[in-house]
């Protein structure tokens, strides 16, 4: 075994279960009221990264089969940002800024050449991409309308001085909206000091030089503030225009 990768034994089969044990036992003391909901990620994530070490020789195969799989993760993902926002019938229409954001960004960087023409790399790419405009989407939506929610009499002062909805919607929104990019801002600020983020690490893993490793991150992370700064901005729009809402909203 390369001593480079980690090991799939039983050990961490162990390993696994108390990381979820200890953050179960830090949520319940903390009374975070996630603890079910940690369990059932972890359980969910083994399971579905099982399936996907079967299925990715497959896929990788064609550029049709990483087409669909590239497509079927933009559908999941923005699936679960419209049940963060809101509920999958009244915010499905996230799926704009969860694949501008990742496809803009994704096509920069394929299109610059600087990253090989290849499955193997177009798909991982596209992941982190998604992953990371989903993020932005269900952040900036969730604060935008908790928001509007709590300002509620503002929102309504500024319609009787004359703002149009959208304007209004805006004025009190905008403010939060920038919060979203807090977490890739943090994490493209401390990279190499705080943090040694996936794609960095992932290179080192499979054999590659710490120059590369390094080329390949700070890619991953300006790639990743272009996606999410996209998904972001037009998460906003969208709950301005009333295409995204909650139902107690008005």
């Amino acid at each position: 075994m390369n001593q480079a990768t980690i090991s799939t034994g039983p050990v961490l089969a162990v390993v696994l279960a108390a990381l979820v044990l200890i953050a179960v036992a830090a949520a319940g003391v903390g009374r975070l009221g996630v603890s079910r909901p940690m369990v059932t990620a972890s359980a969910r994530a083994v399971v579905q990264l099982a399936v996907v070490s079967l299925l990715i020789a497959a896929v990788l195969r064609s550029w049709w089969s990483t087409a669909g799989f590239i497509t079927l993760m933009v559908l999941v993902a923005a699936a679960t940002s419209a049940r963060r926002v809101s509920t999958l019938r009244q915010g499905w229409t996230v799926i704009i800024p969860v694949a501008a954001g990742s496809l803009t960004a994704g096509c920069v960087i394929v299109a610059s050449g600087v990253a090989p023409w290849t499955e193997v790399t177009v798909l991982p790419i596209a992941g982190i991409l998604i992953g990371g405009a989903m993020t932005a989407t269900s952040l900036s939506g969730r604060r935008a309308l908790d928001e509007l929610h709590n300002r509620q009499g503002e929102y309504e002062a500024a319609l009787a001085l004359g703002f149009l909805p959208r304007d209004a919607v805006l004025e009190v929104c905008r403010p939060t909206a920038g919060q979203a990019l807090v977490p890739a801002l943090d994490q493209t600020r401390t990279v190499g000091l705080v943090t040694l983020p996936g794609a960095f690490v992932g290179v080192l893993l499979g054999g590659g030089s710490a120059v590369a490793a390094g080329a390949t991150q700070l890619l991953v992370l300006v790639g990743l503030l272009a996606a999410e700064a996209i998904a972001a901005a037009l998460t906003l729009e969208l709950v301005a225009s009333g295409l995204v809402r909650r139902s107690a909203q008005r």
